[in-house]
C-alpha cells in the first residue's frame, strides 16, 4: 500500500475545509427563512397606536332684540318743469330736516338718501316729477313711530321700509356668543361621532372660524293714511328678534 504524500495531505485538507465551509453557510441561512418573522417589524408593531382626525362643521345662532332703526322717509313732487319740481322737493326736504331736529335726532343720522328729477312716465301725461328722500337712523328702537307721524304731518310724501338691526358694540358682543354656540353644537357632534367609532377625543388640532352674519329685519310701513288722520292712534312698528350667524370647523385628535 502506498503511504500518502505531504502534498496529497495538504490537496485534501483543502478539499475537505471547502466542503465544511459550504455546509456551514447552508446552515446558517436556514433557521432565518424558516421563523419567517423579522424581529424589527415585531417591535414596532407593538409601540404603534391607533389615531386620527375628526372634522366636524357647526353653526351657532344667537337673538337679540334690535337696539337700532333705519326709516327711509321722503317727498316727492310733480310740476309742468323741472325746475319747479326741484323747488317743491327742496321745500319739503327743509321741513323733514327741521321735524328731525326738533325730534332730537342727530345730525349725523339723518343722511341723504335717493334724489330724482325726470319727466313724468305716464304717457297720457306731460310734465316732471321727483322725489328726495332721506335714511333716518334712530339708536332708540321705540321711536320709530313718533318719528314717521311726525315726518308725514311735516309733508313727507313716501314712508318705506323700515330695517331694524343692532349697533356696533352689540354686534361685538353677539358675534362673540354666535362662536360660543358654534364651537358647541361642533363639540357634541364630535363627541357624537367619537362615541358611535368607538375611540376617544384627544385635543384639537385646528378651528376656522367663517364670516359672522347678522340679519336685520325689515319692517314694511302701511300706516300712512292713518297717519294723516288727527285722531288716528300713534304708529306702532314692532320687529322681530335680529339674529346673528357664526359658522366654525373645527379638526379634533383621536386615540383609538
Amino acid at each position: 500500500m502506498e503511504m500518502p504524500t505531504d502534498m496529497d495531505r495538504r490537496q485534501f485538507l483543502a478539499a475537505s475545509g471547502v466542503g465544511l465551509a459550504a455546509t456551514m453557510a447552508g446552515c446558517t441561512g436556514s433557521p432565518l427563512s424558516s421563523d419567517g418573522d423579522d424581529p424589527g417589524a415585531e417591535s414596532d408593531g407593538n409601540e404603534s397606536t391607533d389615531s386620527g382626525e375628526i372634522t366636524v362643521s357647526a353653526g351657532g345662532q344667537v337673538d337679540a332684540e334690535p337696539d337700532r332703526a333705519v326709516v327711509d322717509i321722503g317727498v316727492e313732487a310733480t310740476g309742468e318743469s323741472a325746475e319747479a319740481v326741484t323747488d317743491e322737493l327742496a321745500t319739503g326736504a327743509d321741513e323733514l330736516r327741521e321735524t328731525f331736529d326738533e325730534l332730537g335726532v342727530p345730525e349725523e343720522n339723518v343722511e341723504e338718501g335717493r334724489y330724482r328729477v325726470h319727466p313724468t312716465r305716464a304717457r297720457e301725461a306731460e310734465g316732471f316729477e321727483g322725489s328726495h328722500s332721506f335714511e333716518v337712523t334712530l339708536s332708540d328702537v321705540d321711536r320709530v313711530g313718533e318719528v314717521i307721524d311726525a315726518a308725514i304731518a311735516a309733508g313727507a310724501d313716501n314712508v318705506g321700509r323700515v330695517n331694524f338691526s343692532l349697533q356696533e358694540e352689540t354686534r361685538a358682543a353677539l358675534r362673540k356668543d354666535a362662536i360660543d354656540a358654534a364651537l358647541a353644537n361642533a363639540d357634541d357632534e364630535a363627541a357624537h361621532i367619537a362615541d358611535n367609532r368607538g375611540v376617544d377625543l384627544a385635543g384639537t388640532t385646528n378651528v376656522t372660524t367663517g364670516d359672522v352674519q347678522v340679519h336685520p329685519v325689515r319692517e314694511a310701513y302701511t300706516g300712512a293714511d292713518a297717519a294723516e288722520d288727527a285722531a288716528a292712534p300713534p304708529t306702532e312698528i314692532e320687529a322681530d328678534p335680529v339674529s346673528v350667524n357664526a359658522d366654525v370647523t373645527v379638526t379634533y385628535s383621536f386615540d383609538g
